[in-house]
């Protein structure tokens, strides 16, 4: 249902399926969940307030995801670990290594675009 609600085409339909939703869990007596999801979907729906052709980078969590997934990859090289703190020690040392190499360098989102727009719009309101 969530997903659906994410894969409208504008955010007036998203609100407006956030509702059928919030309704649909209601009737199924998932009362908590229909009141968490009304009340949280300002949230989820940030991406909205960019122009459309950033909607697909913004709203996505791939970045996040690859670097879970490179942690996940070099601590099962390890095997067990034998505590929280070498656990620890091995995700934030993966993490400094992909803050000083060339991942952190590379742009996910070309901000140009968005920048234009955002010129147009102050010249226009001046």
């Amino acid at each position: 249902m969530l997903k659906a609600i994410h894969a409208q085409e504008s955010c007036k339909a998203a609100l407006q399926k956030t509702d059928a939703v919030v309704a649909d869990l209601h009737i199924k007596r998932m009362v908590r969940a229909a009141n968490l999801n009304a009340e949280s979907i300002g949230e989820t729906l940030n991406y909205c307030a960019f122009p459309d052709s950033h909607w697909q980078k913004i709203h996505t969590n791939i970045p996040p995801e690859r670097i879970m997934k490179e942690i996940q990859r070099r601590t099962r090289v390890v095997g067990k670990i034998p505590d929280g703190q070498s656990c620890l020690c091995l995700a934030t040392a993966r993490l400094r290594y992909i803050a000083a190499n060339k991942w952190s360098t590379r742009k996910y989102e070309n901000m140009g675009p968005l920048f234009a727009e955002q010129n147009q719009t102050e010249g226009a309101v001046a």
